[in-house]
């Protein structure tokens, strides 16, 4: 949308404002520029969305401060599947925040070099200094999820990775560094609905690969992974906490509230509420719970028929 500017807030000479005959500017605006309720209303939306995002990205300011100030170094690693929202929150994160201390990560496909060498040690090699953050866009945990999907990694190299990154992680908070790791979770529906609406955005195309067209396809295969991972990684030196990212702004509300309550410092704004919405933030322990009841209910679907089979057999 254009700037407002003063000829927007001209309004017409029979837009008045009930019985008091004061003129709204907005209403000149939204005739101007064709506005119908809908548009309105996510406009406000969108603009009151952001408001309430505010008050807690500076709190993430205060956040780097302290960092800064007893010299602590943290990751944060964002996973999930294609369009779970991650880059949106990331952008969220970071908007106000000091540019010297933070980065983003987002390391694409490994060199010849990089394939011959430790598998962490590309990761290592972007590990945060003391006062900085480090804010990995897919981390390490593209070998037990992408990888074996769609057979970037053998087998064995799953294998050594899920039997030693409990370790690695382990070690790693051991040694000061403090470690939160975020799972974003989708819904199949509405990642089809955002892939289409990438395809139809010509500002969001670019986001749209081929790896996102199969992602459908390996819905089932993406999710044996996925509870793979967390029953294996889920550790108490290094618990994942899953996010229920289908709306995406409670997803990135909850997900600074998950930063903020990570690190144990005197919060500056002591008027805001810090305790995450149960309906979007789930322990990762909590949804390994919840996929094996999954599980278990899809197992006893399949032998239905087989049951129903025998039964007509005996008949």
């Amino acid at each position: 949308m254009n700037a407002l500017t003063n000829s927007d807030c001209t309004p017409p000479k029979d837009k008045t404002d009930g019985g008091e005959g004061q003129a709204r500017c907005y209403d000149a605006f939204i005739e101007k520029h064709e506005l119908n309720d809908e548009k309105v209303k996510k406009i406000l939306t969108k603009y009151m969305q952001e408001q309430e995002l505010k008050p807690f990205q500076a709190e993430l300011i205060n956040l780097q401060s302290h960092l800064e100030k007893t010299g602590q170094r943290m990751i944060i690693l964002f996973e999930g599947r294609d369009a779970a929202g991650k880059g949106g929150t990331i952008r969220r994160v970071t908007r106000y925040m000091n540019e010297k201390h933070y980065r983003i990560i987002a390391l694409g496909k490994p060199t010849e070099e990089q394939r011959s060498q430790w598998f962490f040690q590309k990761y290592v090699s972007q590990f945060p200094h003391g006062g900085e953050i480090a804010m990995f866009d897919r981390s390490w945990y593209n070998r037990a999820m992408v990888e074996p999907v769609f057979g970037f990694c053998t087998d064995q190299e799953y294998k050594n990775f899920m039997k030693g990154v409990g370790g690695f992680e382990k070690d790693l908070v051991r040694q000061g560094t403090i470690l939160v790791k975020i799972y974003f979770s989708v819904t199949k529906d509405v990642q089809q609905k955002r892939f289409e609406r990438r395809q139809d955005d010509p500002l969001r195309q670019w986001k749209l690969s081929e790896v996102d067209v199969q992602a459908q396809e390996r819905w089932d295969d993406f999710d044996k992974v996925k509870y793979e991972m967390l029953r294996r990684t889920h550790t108490a030196s290094a618990p994942w906490t899953v996010i229920r990212s289908m709306d995406k702004h409670r997803a990135r509300l909850n997900a600074i509230k998950v930063i903020l309550n990570s690190v144990d410092y005197e919060k500056v704004n002591q008027e805001l509420d810090y305790v995450t919405d149960d309906g979007v933030v789930v322990s990762g322990a909590r949804e390994i719970e919840l996929m094996q009841r999954d599980r278990l209910r899809n197992k006893g679907r399949k032998k239905v028929p087989a049951e129903q089979l025998q039964d007509d057999l005996t008949e």
